[in-house]
């Protein structure tokens, strides 16, 4: 609970400094390998969203936690597992190729639902992480709507690099931002760009 208002404060400050409502901002609880007693924990102290990166956490947790939390999926996603979370998340960050797209938007039709998906770019161009540069976006985009019907493009992903000074990534959160600005303005069915999901503990505030 400490924890939780504390990170809502700086969220609160952060916002206040750029003249931006703090409710513009959904805070993710990262509940990956935290076990259910400390998820609910923070669900009793206000967290109602948790991300979590692997797909049978998941599912292990789902029927454990309230049925109002919201899961999302911010960690690499295989194809062959998307029919497993296809139905319990309300949105996936970590789509980072069409194949991928392809896969969420199948079983999204299958269960008659609309999949919120965010595309996930490395603008870094870190070899040790997913995602698609920036340069690649833009095409990703238009192979999605042209092609998928079941899911919609809610926004980009970014997970920068660590520093010791999160002033130093700023950069690379300007360019997922810059981006996200190229495409926010588009007008299609399946596209309706709101989410930015960067920042994590560490660089929240700079993100």
């Amino acid at each position: 609970a400490e924890n939780l208002a504390q990170v809502q404060k700086n969220i609160n400050e952060s916002c206040n400094k750029i003249n931006r409502d703090p409710n513009e901002v959904t805070l993710i609880a990262v509940s990956k390998t935290k076990p259910v007693e400390m998820l609910k924990e923070a669900y009793d102290a206000g967290a109602r969203v948790f991300g979590e990166n692997k797909v049978q956490e998941i599912v292990d947790k789902y029927d454990q936690m309230p049925s109002d939390v919201k899961w999302h999926m911010i960690g690499h996603l295989q194809t062959n597992k998307v029919k497993y979370i296809i139905d319990k998340v309300s949105m996936i960050h970590s789509v980072d190729s069409y194949k991928l797209a392809a896969e969420i938007d199948k079983r999204a039709g299958a269960k008659g639902i609309t999949m919120d998906i965010l595309l996930q770019v490395n603008s870094a161009q870190e070899e040790s992480k997913f995602g698609i540069t920036t340069a690649e976006t833009e095409e990703l985009i238009h192979e999605i709507l042209e092609n998928c019907e079941n899911i919609r493009l809610r926004g980009l992903m970014c997970v920068a690099p660590f520093a010791e000074d999160p002033e130093d990534i700023k950069v690379y959160f300007d360019e997922v931002k810059k981006q996200y600005d190229q495409f926010a303005g588009i007008e299609h069915p399946h596209l309706d760009f709101k989410y930015l999901s960067m920042g994590m503990s560490h660089d929240f505030k700079v993100a």
